[in-house]
């Protein structure tokens, strides 16, 4: 069989069996992990990039292995945490016969526990990122289910006070309560800004270039 018939005959078989009904909740879990690695690098690796070049001291090489390790970790993260979270979900879902809210939390509980329990620098910055978003979405939840009354007028101006009054309260007398990135981002805004030599580091260049 020539090596273009033995292509075809297995593309068809792959495409037949993605149609197959019973092994959907199989290859769902693998394109999840499959659509968690590609958004994982998508998402970490242009962050890396940039915050690599503006904060990170070393040479090119160290940079760019700086770049491609947190890419790797958060694509790797990612990917691990759909592939268990829908692998859970469609085990608790077979054994109970129906899909339940719960096996939502309780899927996404343990995959966040083994995959994202470990305190480090990525897993720290999603873990964070989320909070956020978490804590505005119960917010909206709670109006909508009538637990709170709706606010009267925005309340995003007083949340905004709040934010920065005790995020600069923090950085100004406990910055080491803060994440490293947000320390190196504030110390380069604010205290960085305190000083300078000449016309170079006032408007050109943050620090005197050193020989």
């Amino acid at each position: 069989m020539a090596a273009s018939d033995l292509f075809k005959t297995l593309l068809y078989t792959v495409n037949n069996v993605l149609q197959q009904h019973k092994y959907k909740s199989a290859l769902a879990v693998l394109k999840g992990f499959r659509n968690g690695a590609v958004y994982g690098a998508k998402i970490r690796a242009p962050h890396a990039l940039v915050m690599t070049f503006l904060f990170r001291s070393g040479s090119l090489r160290e940079k760019l292995w700086a770049i491609a390790q947190a890419t790797f970790t958060h694509s790797r993260n990612l990917a691990c945490f759909v592939f268990t979270y829908k692998g859970l979900q469609a085990v608790q879902q077979h054994f109970q016969g129906k899909r339940l809210q719960s096996h939502s939390f309780l899927a996404a509980c343990l995959g966040g526990w083994l995959v994202f329990g470990e305190n480090n620098n990525i897993n720290s910055q999603i873990n964070m990122y989320l909070l956020s978003r978490i804590l505005f979405a119960l917010s909206r939840l709670a109006v909508e289910k009538g637990f709170i009354p709706a606010p009267k007028t925005d309340p995003f101006p007083l949340f905004a006070t709040l934010v920065w009054g005790v995020v600069l309260w923090l950085f100004e007398y406990h910055p080491h309560t803060l994440q490293p990135s947000l320390q190196s981002s504030m110390n380069y805004l604010y205290h960085d800004s305190n000083t300078w030599h000449d016309i170079s580091d006032f408007l050109i260049y943050n620090k005197p270039k050193t020989n």
